[in-house]
């Protein structure tokens, strides 16, 4: 019988992130932001795209951490039972660690925090793998790459905010995009498989230089639900990066 690896989460979890080589390079991935889908139509919304997407972004807002309120447990256990898309949980909230578990029961596959918030977000992140989360770290505009550098080892998605948070629609942070590199060669010179996804201001203008700066999944939510036809959409922010 095999025994228990008894090493730290985070020391467990960083191995199990290594691959064997440098050379993957991940297929681009489109996550719908619901933020600025018809929320009177929220499931004919997810229904559209669905099978043209990879995974669907969900927003909570609670308020405090940003300026914004959102939406809640009820949505989200209303989207798992629209949509077999993985839910890509966003928690723009000050205290995420308390609706971790309610998050998992209402059908979240990955829980995302703010370094912000979590300077040291070694004890949420277990906590979100205990109830069987996934687990993401967001980092904004302002905080330098360093505030998560020593934690992007163990967590399995690094959200780099191209926006500040709390609203949709806004204009695309260039200078954030050299952030975006230095995750992109930590990912890849410390041999792991994490997913780095830009948030914020996506189109078809924008999305190339984020795919080329590091980007392997790309939040966009006005650039998809408000245009006439958000397949077509689609279908356009993939083509601007060749794919």
């Amino acid at each position: 019988m095999a025994e228990a690896d008894s090493r730290p989460l985070d020391k467990r979890r960083a191995t199990e992130n290594r691959i064997h080589s440098l050379d993957v390079i991940k297929t681009a991935r489109i996550a719908p932001s619901i933020l600025a889908a018809n929320f009177a139509h929220l499931g004919d919304e997810v229904g559209r795209v669905e099978e043209h997407v990879d995974l669907l972004h969900v927003d909570v807002m609670d308020g405090h951490f940003v300026p914004n309120i959102s939406l809640g447990m009820p949505v989200i256990a209303s989207l798992r039972a629209a949509t077999s898309l993985k839910l890509d949980c966003h928690l723009m909230t000050l205290n995420p660690d308390a609706y971790l578990e309610d998050l998992k029961a209402a059908g979240g596959d990955l829980a995302t925090v703010h370094i912000e918030v979590f300077p040291d977000p070694t004890i949420v992140a277990a906590i979100a793998r205990d109830v069987g989360l996934e687990f993401g770290l967001a980092i904004n505009p302002p905080t330098p790459f360093e505030a998560i550098e020593p934690f992007i080892e163990i967590v399995d998605m690094v959200v780099v905010m191209s926006v500040h948070p709390g609203f949709g629609g806004q204009v695309f942070i260039e200078s954030v995009l050299p952030k975006i590199e230095r995750v992109r060669k930590f990912v890849d010179s410390a041999g792991l498989v994490t997913d780095i996804e830009v948030d914020g201001g996506i189109d078809t203008s924008t999305i190339r230089s984020a795919r080329e700066a590091g980007a392997d999944v790309f939040v966009a939510g006005t650039s998809i639900f408000r245009e006439p036809s958000p397949v077509a959409a689609v279908e356009s922010l993939r083509a601007a990066i060749g794919q």
